[in-house]
């Protein structure tokens, strides 16, 4: 059953549920996971995705921060969530296929701007959720999964532009890369997109703060699909929509594609 996934910080559902429309349909997806859908799931625009066929919804929703969304033309089934570092926050849901793969759907805290947890809440609530990760995996060891969403670590040198520079800026310092590496070493992850793109420079965002993205291209990979060992070999034509960052009020993130032959 082959199948094409996609993973986008939506930043907004509701504001942009317009270019997820465009998405879905120019792109055609068959399954998406939006981050950062920043709504209740009885307030979600679910009737305008349904038309267009993906009448398959699973979803954590919180109003005006976080939730995260699986729209499927293909059948799927609430296979549950999990509070990493017990924050309350809707930032994880899994759905099931019908052919027993699961896709977990993850927005992991950005961090705040000071990378040092004593200094900063924030930073340490992220260290504690790759932490939490990191055992959850190690305490029951994923298969047959996908694990996509915004990650907000680029981990590799060539995943930001410019990794000196970024050393000590939160999402690519040592310790955050070091963390991110602990949670998927302990579930054998496969990144996936790395694997179909192993070389040459990747991101799937660009700040807001830029006077022209574009042209500055000061991006970071921040967003991931990730597989199981058992499945990894199964995915390929991973692609980042870099064009999606310049449609009208977009989101700072773009979408990352990745198709699964299973």
């Amino acid at each position: 059953m082959p199948f094409t996934l996609a993973t986008w910080n939506i930043n907004s559902v509701r504001l942009r549920e317009g270019l997820v429309q465009k998405l879905l349909g120019e792109e055609t997806p068959d399954i998406l996971c939006l981050q950062e859908i920043k709504t209740p799931i009885d307030k979600f625009p679910t009737e305008g995705f349904a038309a267009m066929g993906y009448r398959h919804l699973v979803a954590r929703g919180q109003k005006g921060y976080n939730g995260v969304a699986i729209l499927s033309k293909l059948p799927i089934t609430d296979a549950g969530d999990s509070d990493y570092a017990a924050l309350g926050h809707a930032r994880h849901v899994a759905a099931r296929l019908e052919n027993g793969v699961v896709i977990h759907n993850f927005y992991v805290p950005a961090g705040g701007d000071i990378p040092d947890r004593e200094e900063n809440v924030k930073f340490g609530q992220k260290l504690d959720f790759l932490t939490d990760m990191r055992d959850a995996f190690r305490a029951d060891r994923p298969q047959r999964a996908i694990l996509v969403g915004d990650l907000n670590i680029a981990p590799r040198e060539d995943d930001v532009w410019n990794h000196k520079a970024l050393l000590k800026i939160v999402s690519h310092t040592p310790v955050e890369v070091q963390h991110l590496s602990d949670a998927q070493e302990a579930g054998a992850w496969v990144d996936v997109t790395r694997k179909d793109i192993p070389e040459g420079r990747l991101y799937s965002w660009w700040s807001y703060r830029a006077a022209d993205w574009d042209a500055a291209d000061k991006g970071r990979r921040l967003d991931h699909v990730w597989a199981t060992p058992d499945i990894a070999g199964a995915a390929h034509g991973s692609r980042i929509l870099r064009a999606a960052r310049g449609w009208d009020q977009p989101s700072d993130h773009v979408p990352v594609f990745a198709t699964f032959d299973l």
